[in-house]
């Protein structure tokens, strides 16, 4: 079966690529990269960009234990409508992933998903920090990184064992960096919004804190790690400084820290509660300034789904917010429309880098690889309708904003898995 792309501008930061083209799949992978007359199945794409599928290394596809907010299948479902392929699940499930069978259960799950499912297991068992999770038994059975995601791993000792033994496992500790102390059960950004709202704010020191803690420990033992969601001025110096420094860190940032501000919260709509929380114009600016210089990586989307009732009162509702579906258009929106980043930058930060970061064969269109790929145009406009999500969750801060970059075709190794 033979699929061809034509007229399609392609680009692939992994091997410096953005000419007009064609492209040429066969078997479910990219044969060649020219031009070419016919094929079984022809997709025109005159005035569209073709770029290797997105990579979205943090996601919580909430399967098992909490299928009602999203499953494996669903998730992919909405990952395929976003143009991501290949995605990381975060381990804070029910049970949690710190054992072969649940990291099995999800890869058997996923076979027949939309999008191509790596597994992160747990640090400590439960995400507790009490008890180390078997390392290699969960690297057998598939897994391919290691974080307590949803939480710091609090336990120092556990942690460092970690990070010595990933290398040599061939897996990335992806690390949520917070003080829980520091913290101390704040809902919102602690600052102008959260005394003018009467809530217990988080202060960012609480994030850079943690930041600061994982970076020394890199440095020390002069192991990789990489950096969860970062929301903060002071976080993205110090990744600054410490890659200046030859410390092997990388880092993430997600769409809404440098699409938005802790003013979205005075609507008290609880869609724009996630942890870390939405912080200060300077804390945005720093976070796009990190991008356009390189201290920032990859983007993704530390996507939370949760049910409309888990969101319903401001103060008592869940943190996390949706965002595969409209990662792709708030970078366009938010970095590439407004200068900040070139179209060839933000594809290679939302998917060579992070396929790069987690070592998976991704992010790339280069010939014999798979025929993983997102079709967009960059110009087309449309207002973000929570109806319209392929997920089961609605909590999209996103939600009726306008955006530029529209999802055409998602392809799945070589398979059409979403059309506009």
């Amino acid at each position: 079966m033979s699929l061809l792309i034509k007229n399609a501008r392609v680009i692939d930061p992994s091997q410096n690529l953005d000419k007009v083209s064609d492209i040429y799949i066969e078997d479910g992978k990219i044969a060649e990269i020219g031009i070419f007359d016919t094929a079984d199945e022809v997709i025109d794409a005159s005035g569209l960009i073709v770029a290797p599928g997105l990579v979205d290394m943090h996601v919580h596809l909430r399967d098992p234990g909490q299928v009602y907010k999203e499953d494996i299948i669903s998730g992919c479902r909405a990952a395929a409508a976003g143009g991501v392929t290949s995605l990381l699940c975060m381990p804070n499930t029910n049970p949690t992933v710190d054992n072969a069978e649940t990291v099995s259960y999800i890869l058997d799950k996923a076979k027949n998903a939309d999008a191509k499912v790596y597994v992160a297991a747990s640090i400590t068992k439960g995400l507790m920090s009490k008890e180390a999770t078997d390392l290699e038994e969960v690297k057998n059975a598939g897994a391919v990184a290691l974080s307590d995601d949803g939480r710091p791993v609090e336990n120092t000792k556990m942690l460092i064992n970690a990070m010595k033994k990933a290398p040599e496992l061939g897996m990335k500790i992806t690390a949520h960096c917070e003080n829980l102390s520091i913290a101390n059960g704040g809902i919102i950004n602690e600052g102008e919004v959260s005394k003018k709202l009467n809530v217990k704010g988080i202060p960012a020191s609480a994030e850079d804190c943690g930041a600061q803690r994982e970076i020394a420990y890199a440095d020390a033992f002069e192991v990789p790690v990489h950096i969860c969601h970062v929301s903060t001025k002071n976080s993205v110096a110090m990744i600054r400084d410490a890659k200046s420094r030859g410390v092997s860190v990388t880092c993430e940032t997600a769409p809404h820290y440098f699409s938005f501000t802790e003013k979205e919260l005075l609507s008290r709509d609880a869609d724009f509660r996630m942890n870390p929380p939405l912080r200060t114009e300077q804390d945005r600016k720093a976070v796009i300034e990190g991008l356009s210089d390189g201290t920032i990586d990859a983007i993704a989307t530390d996507h939370a789904p949760h049910a409309v009732e888990e969101k319903a009162d401001f103060e008592k509702a869940l943190n996390g917010s949706i965002g595969m579906e409209t990662s792709l258009s708030a970078g366009i929106t938010n970095l590439v429309k407004t200068g900040y980043l070139s179209i060839n930058e933000l594809i290679k930060k939302m998917s060579t880098n992070p396929a790069k970061i987690l070592n998976i064969h991704a992010g790339t269109l280069k010939v014999g690889a798979d025929a993983d790929i997102v079709i967009f145009d960059i110009n087309e406009s449309y207002t973000a309708d929570v109806e319209k999500l392929h997920g089961k969750s609605k909590n999209c801060p996103f939600k009726n904003r306008e955006l530029f970059g529209k999802v055409k075709y998602t392809l799945l190794n070589g398979k059409i898995v979403y059309k506009d």
